[in-house]
């Protein structure tokens, strides 16, 4: 009986539950600033993977169709292997895009700049999160989901994203004061996952990766002259990536490696961990 009565709570909570989903884990930092207790936020790439090639599991599926609405990044691998899909098997699940009203940058061969041998994920770079434009944008983007999907909780969403806002803000004055020296100088990285933030401190972002694939040797001589010409300091590695060519590359420029996570949850602390590696580079 008591089995029974535990499993019924169970079902019970399951259908009282309000389910979001979003693709990446810096979107949930921003849905759960916002959306407090009036929504459990289900994020579907797991932390470690890449959400440019994530397949999700049956599971992941089905409780992706238990929600009322899914947060999409915008043009992420996942999202346009997947959402037609997600879609097409949840017709009465409504789905926002955080990146409408974002001033897309493109990769080099579209004629984007402060980037070099990065690859194309279509019109835009959806990288938009690591930036404080974007995360602006998102916040702002993330609110409006929330007030269209319960206007009951109109205030109390705007309450949060007020807070959210000064917690962007603190940010942004951090990262500016750490960087404010570095403007023109540049940094390399694996996948090209900084655009914007380069974009938005006139950094210039360095790619090791090559339209989502390993370099050869002949790319990666170029590679290096390139940095070295760019006087950088810092070679960025990410827990997705192989980190084989960026040690290499470390080794023949003198660069410092350091780990980064531009997928973490933490978004606030890791745009500042990104900002004074980069600072830090400099000084030693």
């Amino acid at each position: 009986m008591g089995l029974l009565l535990l499993f019924a709570a169970c079902v019970s909570k399951q259908q009282e539950e309000k389910v979001v989903s979003v693709t990446i884990e810096p979107q949930r930092y921003f849905a759960e600033r916002i959306a407090g207790d009036r929504f459990t936020i289900h994020c579907v790439v797991p932390e470690g993977q890449s959400p440019e090639t994530y397949d999700p599991t049956p599971r992941q599926m089905v409780r992706i169709g238990q929600g009322q609405a899914y947060l999409r990044i915008g043009t992420i691998g996942f999202e346009l292997a997947w959402m037609d899909n997600i879609q097409a098997n949840n017709p009465e699940m409504r789905v926002f895009d955080l990146s409408e009203g974002i001033q897309p940058l493109k990769s080099p061969e579209e004629g984007g700049a402060h980037a070099h041998h990065t690859h194309s994920h279509g019109e835009m770079d959806p990288h938009i999160w690591n930036s404080i434009a974007g995360a602006r944008l998102i916040a702002k983007n993330t609110r409006d989901a929330f007030m269209a999907l319960d206007p009951e909780g109109e205030d109390f969403y705007q309450a949060n994203y007020e807070e959210l806002m000064k917690e962007i803000r603190e940010t942004e004055a951090a990262i500016s004061s750490l960087l404010r020296p570095l403007r023109h100088k540049a940094f390399i990285i694996y996948h090209p996952a900084l655009t914007y933030f380069a974009a938005e401190y006139g950094l210039t972002q360095l790619c090791i990766e090559i339209d989502g694939k390993e370099p050869s040797p002949a790319q990666l001589e170029e590679l290096v002259r390139t940095a070295r010409a760019h006087d950088a300091k810092v070679v960025f590695i990410q827990q997705e990536f192989d980190q084989k060519n960026a040690e290499l590359i470390a080794e023949e420029t003198g660069c410092r490696l350091v780990r980064i996570n531009p997928l973490d949850y933490h978004w606030n602390a890791e745009m500042i961990h990104i900002a004074k590696a980069l600072a830090d580079g400099e000084v030693d």
